[in-house]
């Protein structure tokens, strides 16, 4: 893993992403090497920013991060309702040969939820590694939420499509920890494979023992699988999509759980369930 440093002339930015607001991505490329396909990868081999994985890994700090912040926050601080860390990175990058989080990486971060804050602006953050306990002493807002991205139990299948992240197991423990600590919690079930790429789908319980493993959480974000050509070729695809979603949405009600399904993924979309991630400034 190579991590170098870079400059930026802007920061915050307004995301298409549905359920989105304003986001940032304050490191570029990841060294999580997930073959989904990643759509983040996706884009920078279209247009010519890099060409393989191994590119990919030698990330890329925005040094100047916090003083571009002290000039965009004024600018944007009415529009913005929440600010999302990250739609093309990770916040929390690992360093897979020492196994830990990039210190560097991780103390940007969290400065830049400070920031935030200290400017009545929510923070979300969203990761594939360990979310550090170092957040619930920092006495942040209690209004941020803290989420990971989960769409499996089964490590055979993270060793294949997520290679570098963190077992599933102890990043649904870190997430718990912050759940415990009174930090509101969130995951997010995307990009959702098949039964054919993941085998412990082809039995229906092991859906529900995914679900179960997350039922402390405030709120859940669950959403298909795109751009595999072994998602278009499974014959019942749309229909397991929307028998999961179904059975996302029971479980949520029943838990007293917030979510929000995805567009194309359930047989009728509800623009209402994006309103679950809004709330007033912090």
């Amino acid at each position: 893993m190579k991590l170098s440093y870079m400059t930026r002339k802007s920061l915050l930015y307004k995301t298409a992403v549905e359920y989105g607001d304003w986001t940032i991505n304050h490191i570029e490329w990841c060294t999580h090497w997930c073959t989904f396909p990643c759509y983040a990868m996706m884009l920078a081999k279209r247009f010519w920013r890099i060409k393989t994985y191994d590119e990919r890994r030698e990330i890329r700090l925005v040094k100047n991060s916090l003083e571009l912040l002290d000039k965009e926050i004024p600018k944007y601080r009415d529009q913005i309702k929440f600010v999302h860390m990250c739609f093309m990175t990770d916040p929390f990058m690992y360093d897979s040969k020492k196994k830990e989080v990039i210190p560097e990486v991780q103390t940007m971060t969290l400065n830049i939820i400070k920031k935030l804050n200290d400017n009545w602006i929510k923070a979300t953050v969203l990761t594939k590694w360990l979310l550090p306990k170092e957040i619930i002493k920092m006495n942040l807002s209690k209004e941020n939420e803290y989420g990971i991205t989960l769409v499996s139990l089964n490590e055979k299948f993270r060793d294949r499509f997520e290679k570098y992240t963190s077992t599933y197991k102890e990043r649904i423990a870190s997430l718990k920890k912050l759940h415990d600590a009174g930090l509101k919690t969130r995951i997010s079930m995307e990009p959702f494979p098949t039964p054919e790429l993941d085998e412990s789908l082809k039995n229906p319980k092991g859906f529900d023992k995914l679900l179960e493993s997350i039922s402390f959480v405030d709120k859940i974000i669950f959403g298909k699988l795109n751009y595999n050509v072994q998602v278009t070729q499974f014959k019942y695809s749309w229909d397991f999509y929307y028998d999961m979603a179904d059975k996302v949405i029971e479980f949520c009600e029943r838990r007293g759980i917030e979510y929000h399904i995805k567009q194309w993924t359930q047989r009728k979309y509800n623009e209402k369930t994006e309103k679950v991630f809004v709330t007033t400034k912090v």
